[in-house]
């Protein structure tokens, strides 16, 4: 938690309002699924008896907001059941801004890394852009940009937290509380937040937004 509090100094948070909950623990009012072959999204997402959300991963796409947001810190919580093949792979999807695109199933985003072994790893999709050197070639099938430390992530059929902020276009991530990745002069640099499925079941909670005060120039 110490790392967190650090990191979150570092680019002058401040919470314009409390947090609201992208996931209200009952139904899944807010949500949509993208995927092809299009499927119900209640029969991809069940909400658990402690009011969580258990995902089935497939098929291959993201469930996304129908709301769009920009300036916000989101903080959920997620972990791999013992039933998911090993590395289990998703990732957290902010400023989704059209899609799908990349191989007729990616929008145009950023994704933050949740797959095993790799989680805080930060992607730019279908045409997304920041301004730090990637990791990978340029033209790369999956250009990223490698987690800033050592693996932060729990093991298998624990909960992981991530915290992301988006504020302006700067997007910077920790992965239980250890500061993993920052960029900057994302575009684009608001849209909708996803989660991605890539074929592993998983788990979510705590789904939470909380609007911060834009940046003065």
């Amino acid at each position: 938690m110490r790392y967190l509090i650090i990191f979150l100094a570092t680019i002058g948070l401040a919470c314009a309002a409390a947090p609201t909950e992208l996931f209200n623990g009952k139904d899944l009012t807010g949500w949509e699924l993208v995927a092809s072959p299009a499927t119900d999204i209640a029969a991809v997402c069940q909400v658990t008896a402690d009011g969580g959300l258990a995902v089935a991963g497939k098929p291959i796409g993201y469930l996304a907001t129908t709301g769009t947001y920009q300036d916000y810190r989101l903080h959920l919580e997620y972990r791999w059941t013992a039933k998911s093949a090993r590395p289990a792979n998703s990732g957290v999807l902010v400023h989704i801004a059209s899609g799908p695109v990349d191989r007729n199933t990616w929008p145009v985003c950023f994704q933050i890394q949740t797959k095993e072994g790799r989680a805080g790893d930060l992607l730019p999709m279908a045409g997304a852009r920041f301004a730090e050197a990637l990791s990978t070639a340029p033209d790369a099938k999956t250009p990223q940009l490698d987690r800033l430390g050592l693996n932060s992530e729990k093991p298998v059929g624990e909960w992981n937290s991530v915290d992301i902020i988006c504020r302006d276009d700067l997007i910077a991530c920790s992965i239980n509380g250890v500061h993993q990745n920052r960029v900057t002069k994302c575009e684009p640099h608001a849209g909708k937040i996803g989660i991605q499925l890539e074929g592993f079941p998983f788990e979510l909670r705590n789904v939470r937004l909380a609007p911060l005060e834009p940046l003065t120039r």
